[in-house]
C-alpha cells in the first residue's frame, strides 16, 4: 500500500490546480455568495472541456479510463478551490451508481453526456436529514414515483435526479428521474453555503427508471465510495484554510510582533496540521480500498469520513479565531470555508451516523474473529 500519489497523479493535480485557479477563485466565491447564483457553470464547462468529468469512465463510456485515486485528486482540488460545482453528486454518486447498477442502455445513454457536462444528475437520497437506505419513505409503484426529497444539492440546476425510493415490495432501490417530467415540483432552500444551492423536490406520480442492479447493499457501497471522495474534498478545503491562516499569522502584528511568532498561535497551527494529516492517512486507505474493492471499504470510509469532518470543523473554526475580529466579517475569507465545511457535513449524513456504521463494522469483525 503506497499512501501517496504517483508522479502522474501529481501532474494531474498541478494541471487541475492551474485550471481551477483561473476559474474558481475566492473572489468568484464571494461574488456568488453575494448574488445568490450558486452553480458555477463556467468552471463546470471548463472541467468538461478538459476531460475531467470523464476521469473515472472508460474510453467506451466517453472518459479517460482512470479510477478512484485520480478522482480523489480531483476531489481534493475541488475542495481547495471552493469550486461551486456538483462534483460529489455527479462524479461521486451518480456516475458510479450508473456504472455499477445501471443497465447497458443506461450506461450508453447517460455516461457520455455526463462526461461532456450536458447532463447533470443530482442525488436525491435524503429525506428530512435522514439518509438512504435506512430512512426512505418515497415509493415507486408501476414505475411512478411519489415522495419528497430534501435537501437536494444542485437540484435546481440538474437535468435528472438519482432517487432512493422503495419498490412495491418495500425494498430501497435507486431510480433515475427526468426533472423535466410531469409531477416534479422544486422549492429552493436557503443552505448555509449558498455556493452549493439546495432544493426540496416533490415527486407526484413521476415516471422513473429503475437502476436494475440497485439494492440496499448497493446503496451502502455507493455511500461508502462517496464518503471517501468527500473526505478528500474536505482535506483540500482544510489545507487551503491552514495555508491562508498561516500566511495571515505571518502578516498580522500585535504587541509589536507577528502573531505567528507567539507559541500559543504556533501550537494551534500545529494542531490544525496534525488533524489534516490524520485525515489524509485515513482517506488514502479509503481510496485504496475503493480502488481495489477491498472488503474493509465500509470501515475505511467511516474512519475517513469522521476524521475529515473533525479536521474541517477544527481548522475552519480555528481560522476564524486566529483571524481575530476580521475573521467574523462578510468580506473576509474564513467564513467561506466554514460554510462549505458545514454544507459538506450535511450532505452525506452527520458524524453520529458514520460512528454507528463504524461501530457496526467493528462489531461484525469481532464476531467473525471469535
Amino acid at each position: 500500500m503506497n499512501f501517496g500519489f504517483s508522479d502522474e497523479q501529481d501532474t494531474i493535480r498541478e494541471t487541475l490546480a492551474r485550471m481551477l485557479g483561473d476559474h474558481a477563485t475566492l473572489e468568484v466565491a464571494h461574488d456568488r455568495l453575494d448574488s445568490g447564483e450558486g452553480f458555477d457553470t463556467a468552471t463546470w464547462s471548463a472541467l468538461a472541456e478538459g476531460g475531467w468529468l470523464g476521469l473515472a469512465m472508460s474510453e467506451a463510456e466517453g472518459g479517460s479510463g482512470m479510477g478512484a485515486v485520480e478522482l480523489a485528486v480531483l476531489a481534493e482540488e475541488i475542495g481547495r478551490s471552493l469550486a461551486a460545482v456538483p462534483f460529489l453528486s455527479v462524479l461521486g454518486l451518480a456516475v458510479p451508481a450508473i456504472q455499477s447498477a445501471g443497465s447497458e442502455d443506461q450506461r450508453k445513454s447517460l455516461l457520455p453526456s455526463l462526461a461532456e457536462g450536458r447532463t447533470i444528475i443530482a442525488t436525491a437520497l435524503a429525506e428530512d436529514g435522514g439518509l438512504a437506505p435506512h430512512t426512505v419513505a418515497a415509493k415507486v409503484v408501476q414505475d411512478r414515483l411519489s415522495g419528497q426529497k430534501s435537501p437536494v444539492t444542485f437540484g435546481a440546476e440538474a437535468t435528472h435526479a438519482l432517487v432512493a425510493a422503495k419498490d412495491e415490495d418495500g425494498t430501497p432501490r435507486l431510480y433515475l428521474a427526468d426533472l423535466s417530467a410531469s409531477g416534479v415540483t422544486k422549492r429552493a432552500l436557503d443552505p448555509i453555503d449558498r455556493t452549493r444551492p439546495a432544493t426540496e423536490i416533490t415527486f407526484d406520480n413521476t415516471p422513473v427508471e429503475l437502476l436494475p442492479g440497485s439494492d440496499p447493499a448497493a446503496i451502502q457501497r455507493l455511500l461508502n465510495g462517496a464518503a471517501v471522495l468527500a473526505a478528500f474534498e474536505q482535506i483540500g478545503l482544510a489545507e487551503r484554510v491552514l495555508a491562508l491562516t498561516t500566511a495571515y499569522a505571518g502578516e498580522r502584528r500585535a504587541f509589536g510582533r507577528q502573531i505567528g511568532s507567539f507559541q500559543a498561535v504556533k501550537h494551534r497551527l500545529a494542531d490544525m496540521f496534525a488533524k489534516i494529516e490524520l485525515a489524509r492517512s485515513n482517506a488514502f486507505f479509503g481510496a485504496w480500498a475503493l480502488a481495489s474493492g477491498d472488503s474493509r471499504l465500509s470501515e475505511a470510509a467511516a474512519v475517513a469520513r469522521l476524521t475529515a469532518l473533525d479536521a474541517v470543523q477544527f481548522t475552519t473554526e480555528e481560522s476564524i479565531q486566529l483571524h481575530g475580529g476580521i475573521g467574523f466579517t462578510w468580506a473576509a475569507d474564513p467564513h467561506l470555508f466554514l460554510r462549505r465545511g458545514w454544507q459538506l457535513k450535511a450532505e452525506l449524513g452527520p458524524a453520529d451516523m458514520w460512528r454507528e456504521r463504524l461501530l457496526d463494522n467493528l462489531a461484525d469483525a469481532q464476531r467473525a474473529a471469535s
